[in-house]
């Protein structure tokens, strides 16, 4: 297999061509990755109803926030390597790899220690309904224990994609993904362990794609764009790890941030009973396709962005991001005439329940300012990422995961007494905030440092 299977070099060539290459084993990679929650909402949903419904998407939601560190740091790594690529400082990467895995690692098993001892606190403060609390809490239990495999494939998927590699990550988690269906239907209506099996589920078919990864790059390592040894995953060296912190840490926290805001937000929403608790989790899986079209295209323009600027080629950044604005917009608008044209059959996949189905209509309208969101904030997140400014990273942090998120949520919910509905909009402005962050660093011309 030859070298350019591995590391791609974005600084010439189509920018179009080399853009849809890049994001599409992304978005399907992505999208796998969404089959794993969404397929045992789906099955736990038919099997145990709106109970099951709310017990996955409130013991996902606790279960997902701790991803902020991994996606957070994993991103940074993403842009990093792509910088260091562009740059062509070969004797760096192996270091940074090294380190940052370990970094990575210790987080994943820290988090989910601390995680695990305050479990049940937090699905209170969550308002999780007392009908499905007990669900909930196995299904949060069996997912943050099986974290750390999150945290190994997010870091060893950051390093691909910083190659520009897109392919292979797609491979593994496809077959993590087929994995994960075959175990639900297992665990969960055979075995009859609800959702702590469909949580099972899901650790099994993470944990294999994590190890088919290592062995993967274990195998190919002659073949990598870098050479890396022992005494890297072992041997902290400050300026890398100095590097990954100063550029992660923003990172983390803006993820980290949103992710609190949204748990704010859910909480409220299902303190509303467990009809609306168990719609917010069908919406949330209707925003996450969305969300996964978005963070395709983001990982992809990041990682374009990120070795342009190492090379100094301004030009090209601008068309990059002019390209990303046209298609996510066009995503957009097909979603949105999806949604509104067929909202029925697509909220009867996920159950059948006619209240549920009621709170769906309301839903309608957020969604289009969901898709929308998702649109415009993709090209300008992958600048502020693909620049590695972290100064942006943080005020989009402080602006999108807490100011605005939880202070529109909470006017709209309670000061407007709009309720679940309100906190829902408030969600939906909020989602705007990179695009006009991201504007100003454009215009600025700091993004160029």
């Amino acid at each position: 297999m030859d070298k350019k299977n591995f590391s791609t070099d974005f600084t010439e060539g189509n920018i179009p061509r080399q853009l849809i290459i890049f994001a599409v084993p992304l978005y399907l990679s992505n999208f796998l990755q969404i089959v794993y929650n969404m397929v045992d909402m789906i099955i736990v949903g038919q099997v145990m109803g709106k109970v099951g419904l709310s017990a996955v998407a409130v013991g996902g939601d606790v279960s997902n926030f701790l991803n902020f560190v991994a996606m957070g740091f994993s991103g940074a790594g993403q842009v990093i390597i792509a910088q260091l690529l562009g740059g062509k400082k070969f004797e760096e990467l192996g270091r940074f790899i090294g380190n940052m895995m370990s970094f990575l690692f210790c987080c994943g098993i820290f988090l989910s220690a601390i995680f695990l001892f305050f479990l049940e606190p937090i699905l209170k403060i969550m308002n999780t309904p007392p009908e499905s609390f007990s669900e909930a809490f196995a299904y949060a239990t069996v997912t943050i224990g099986g974290m750390v495999f999150i945290y190994g494939y997010n870091a060893i998927s950051s390093i691909m994609r910083g190659l520009g590699d897109s392919k292979h990550p797609f491979i593994f988690i496809g077959i993590a993904a087929a994995l994960n269906i075959f175990l639900d239907i297992i665990f969960v209506i055979f075995l009859e362990l609800g959702a702590k099996g469909a949580a099972l589920a899901t650790v099994v078919s993470q944990g294999a794609s994590f190890l088919l990864c290592v062995i993967f790059l274990y195998w190919r390592r002659e073949e990598l764009d870098f050479k890396i040894s022992t005494t890297d995953f072992f041997m902290p060296n400050k300026k890398l790890l100095s590097k990954l912190l100063k550029l992660g840490l923003p990172m983390a926290i803006r993820s980290a941030s949103i992710s609190t805001s949204k748990l704010f937000v859910n909480s409220w929403i299902n303190s509303y009973g467990v009809v609306v608790s168990a719609f917010a989790g069908v919406a949330n899986k209707i925003n996450s396709v969305s969300i996964l079209m978005s963070n395709a295209l983001t990982m992809a323009g990041s990682s374009m962005i990120g070795q342009n600027i190492g090379a100094r080629k301004f030009e090209r950044v601008t068309e990059i991001l002019k390209f990303m604005f046209k298609i996510s917009l066009s995503i957009a608008v097909i979603l949105s005439a999806a949604i509104y044209i067929f909202p029925e059959e697509i909220y009867s996949v996920f159950t059948d329940d006619e209240k549920v189905l009621q709170v769906g209509m309301e839903f309608l309208p957020i969604a289009v300012m969901l898709f929308f969101g998702s649109a415009c904030r993709c090209p300008m997140t992958a600048l502020i990422n693909g620049s590695g400014n972290y100064l942006a990273n943080f005020l989009t942090a402080l602006f999108d995961g807490i100011i605005l998120r939880i202070g529109l949520a909470l006017l709209f919910g309670l000061t407007f007494e709009m309720k679940y509905f309100g906190f829902w909009l408030g969600d939906g402005f909020a989602g705007f905030t990179p695009l006009v962050i991201g504007t100003i660093l454009y215009f600025s011309g700091k993004w160029k440092k």
